[in-house]
């Protein structure tokens, strides 16, 4: 009796295996397949105490820094995968004197391709924060890719002298977005 049971279900699996339903497959579809990751990540930061415009003689100066390597499109295929960077830049200025902040991007032989300027209003004891986007993408990116080193100016504008005892400080942070299709 058991082996009846048995030989009956053995035939309906077989009987259901052929005759079920098959389609036939389109591995071409993965040529299709597009890859849109978006990447964040940190970009410049620094924090600067009012006392660091005040060279050991006593007199104000303005700061420059040296071109920083700004080789991040090296690779081919980031480059070419590329479609849009998103710069976001949030400076917070404590300092009794307004500024004038200058990123500079240029190509490896020292040409501007590129300029992002701020103007950063003196501390009055409320909050001094500036934020900005800066958006590449067409034209503008295309300078971006060509961008091989990144140079910094703060500019001291007219206003109460500073000295050693200064309070507050200049500080950015800003961070980058970039999207990408592969």
């Amino acid at each position: 009796m058991k082996s009846y049971y048995l030989n009956r279900i053995c035939l309906a699996l077989i009987l259901m295996c052929s005759f079920s339903c098959t389609s036939d497959l389109d591995f071409n579809q993965a040529n299709d397949l597009k890859l849109t990751p978006v990447i964040v990540g940190n970009f410049s930061h620094f924090d600067i105490p009012a006392p660091a415009f005040i060279a050991p003689d006593g007199s104000e100066y303005d700061l420059a820094f040296d071109d920083e390597e700004f080789d991040v499109f090296r690779d081919k295929y980031f480059k070419s995968y590329l479609q849009r960077a998103d710069f976001y830049f949030e400076i917070n200025n404590t300092i009794n004197r307004a500024f004038k902040f200058t990123i500079v991007l240029s190509d490896s032989n020292n040409n501007p391709l590129t300029t992002i300027k701020f103007d950063i209003p003196a501390y009055s004891g409320s909050a001094n924060t500036i934020t900005r986007t800066e958006i590449f993408q067409n034209a503008r990116l295309d300078l971006l890719k060509r961008a091989t080193k990144m140079g910094f100016l703060i500019e001291k504008a007219p206003g109460p002298a500073l000295n050693q005892n200064s309070p507050g400080s200049l500080v950015l942070r800003s961070s980058a977005t970039v999207y990408l299709t592969i």
